[in-house]
């Protein structure tokens, strides 16, 4: 079953997300990036509010480390900060352009430690750049819980402009043949609903599509998550 995943940078908008039928409260800052990572308190305050509110019942809280370049020393340490907030599931972006050079293998077998502790981890890929057909295998021998296809540069196309159907599919069938969770994002829009849930996501993430005029800095708008619940 698909859930809904809604982005939000602060407590009302966490409720509002929480209100309208959101599965995942994802913790981010739209004007610091793709993945920009909100101030360590206000993740912690925002995680206690979804934890302690009435209507969360099965409902998860997710942050994102922020646009950080692949050092090892450097996103392990973040990771470990992030964890202090007792946020639910941390994800982290694998960046790979000549502004933020790194070393996933290193990475990864920096992070499997913490993995192997109890942290979800999500990698969070990206549609612009290429990855090896082998590092989804690689994620999930380092024991993360998932990983979510996302954009990384924010002009309104989404990875349906990037992926064949075809190649989405595959890219499903291959995380659910590793039992990691699936998650799919970027840009997406209600319009895009029915073509996106064909790939059997096991979370759609909507952040600039559920916001007013469709900018993701803007405020949520809580009319369109409620329409997008009803569909999902």
């Amino acid at each position: 079953m698909t859930q809904l995943l809604i982005s939000v940078t602060s407590i009302d908008e966490a409720q509002i997300a929480l209100e309208h039928g959101a599965d995942l409260i994802d913790l981010k800052d739209p004007s610091q990036g793709a993945l920009g990572a909100l101030p360590l308190d206000t993740i912690a305050k925002v995680v206690s509010v979804v934890k302690s509110s009435s209507n969360s019942a099965g409902k998860l809280t997710s942050a994102t480390i922020g646009d950080l370049p692949m050092k090892p020393q450097l996103i392990v340490e973040q990771v470990k900060r992030l964890a202090t907030t007792e946020v639910d599931v941390i994800k982290i972006g694998f960046f790979d352009d000549k502004s933020r050079p790194g070393d996933y293998a290193s990475c990864l077998a920096a992070l499997t430690p913490l993995a192997k502790t109890g942290l979800k981890l999500v990698a969070v890929l990206f549609a612009e750049f290429k990855y090896s057909n082998s590092l989804i295998l690689l994620i999930k021998e380092a024991g993360f819980y998932g990983v979510m296809f996302d954009t990384a540069i924010k002009n309104g196309a989404t990875f349906l402009d990037y992926f064949t159907d075809q190649e989405v599919n595959l890219l499903s069938e291959k995380a659910t043949k590793h039992n990691l969770i699936f998650g799919l994002a970027g840009s997406l829009t209600i319009q895009h609903l029915d073509k996106v849930k064909q790939f059997n996501p096991n979370y759609m993430g909507f952040r600039g599509g559920v916001c007013a005029d469709n900018q993701r800095k803007s405020m949520l708008d809580s009319v369109k998550i409620a329409a997008i619940r009803k569909l999902v």
